[in-house]
């Protein structure tokens, strides 16, 4: 039996878990009205990718992160830009194309998004130490950069993931 495989067995039902948990439709509409938002899940989505990238992005990107295509990111972001959420910029590498940027009405509308959903994070990691607060950040953003890798290539050969080598 590979130990590689026999670490990782519990972690798929701990991710599901997570995921679901994450995804719970409750927990949005109680972030969203608290932050007295109106915008919904895919809007909102498009908000916390362009927040966290700290740049303006193309929409291949955006759709690229949340693994949709680009006329379902299209579609949000002409919402959104009819509600002066985002705005479009011109691209400095490429005159001809366009990004997309948060508005100072959308910064303001995330920030309010982020700090309800930042705060359930925070109470419930309260009783964490800083050291292991600062290592779970630090192993899920390697599992998702690793996990985002595998599954490209998965992808991109059309069959299942790599296994150990015997």
């Amino acid at each position: 039996m590979d130990p590689l495989s026999d670490a990782t067995t519990g972690l798929l039902p701990h991710l599901l878990q997570l995921r679901t948990l994450l995804n719970r439709g409750q927990l949005y509409e109680q972030a969203v009205k608290d932050a007295g938002v109106a915008l919904d899940r895919p809007a909102m989505t498009i908000l916390v990718i362009l927040d966290a990238a700290e740049r303006p992005l193309r929409v291949g990107e955006i759709a690229a992160r949340m693994q949709v295509v680009g006329p379902h990111v299209t579609r949000h972001l002409n919402s959104l830009e009819e509600r002066a959420i985002i705005k479009r910029v011109p691209d400095p590498e490429d005159q001809r194309a366009r990004l997309i940027a948060l508005t100072p009405s959308g910064q303001r509308i995330i920030d309010r998004y982020t700090a309800i959903v930042n705060g359930w994070f925070t109470a419930a990691l309260a009783q964490w130490s800083d050291q292991d607060r600062t290592e779970l950040i630090r192993l899920l953003t390697r599992l998702t950069r690793d996990l985002t890798t595998q599954f490209d290539a998965v992808a991109a050969a059309g069959g299942t993931p790599a296994q150990g080598e015997d």
